[in-house]
């Protein structure tokens, strides 16, 4: 899993990459002017942001990225205790929330509950006797293993991480192809009857004039 940190405490950004990084990729920046780049640049499955940092804040970075499509889970960390920051942090799309001073066991708790919530571990199970292994890019239905291209297993952990709201094509479009790659919406109707076929119609439901939902 691919973490992006954005903390302008140097001590606590290190102590968090240095604990992050046993597990899983990290990349931290201090700025949210250089996070926004990196968020446009790369892909990541968590946000880890600050809420207050010199350049802007954490929860205005969240604000336009949401504003793009991206649904990364993302985690805020504040010094602030008023509510009104955390009213502010969730309403701008965060997931979850943690004041500093924090032990850092309770940090990696609220990651696996992200992870558990958005299936961001490698093995998801979708349903009854199919499991979803996303680092093989397969799916496993009852004793057969079947294999996925590359967009196909992207859209299916995509469609799965974000199985609470309709997704639209442009919004599967942006998301996986570079501008000037980006080809029509056949190419996401062929993924998406692809899936149905290894998968069951029923598990990926066409909202009419407005895109697909992961039931």
């Amino acid at each position: 899993m691919k973490i992006l940190l954005l903390e302008d405490d140097t001590a606590l950004a290190n102590i968090l990459v240095d604990f992050l990084q046993d597990e899983y990729e990290v990349v931290q920046t201090y700025s949210m002017e250089k996070a926004l780049q990196h968020a446009e640049d790369e892909k990541f499955e968590l946000y880890i942001f600050d809420i207050n940092v010199p350049d802007g804040d954490g929860i205005s970075l969240l604000r336009e990225l949401r504003d793009f499509n991206d649904e990364t889970p993302t985690i805020f960390i504040t010094a602030f205790h008023d509510t009104k920051y955390l009213k502010s942090a969730f309403e701008s799309g965060g997931n979850d929330f943690i004041k500093k001073p924090f032990d850092i066991e309770e940090l990696a708790q609220r990651i696996e509950n992200i992870k558990r919530h958005f299936g961001l571990d490698s093995l998801v199970i979708l349903h009854d006797g199919i499991i979803f292994d996303t680092k093989t890019h397969s799916l496993r239905i009852d004793e057969r293993t079947i294999k996925l291209t590359h967009k196909e297993n992207d859209c299916l952990h995509y469609f799965y991480k974000n199985r609470h709201r309709v997704i639209s094509s442009d919004e599967l479009l942006q998301n996986f192809w570079e501008f000037e790659d980006m080809p029509s919406d056949d190419a996401i109707r062929t993924i998406v009857k692809n899936l149905r076929k290894h998968i069951g119609k029923e598990h990926i439901v066409n909202i009419r004039g407005e895109g697909y939902k992961f039931e």
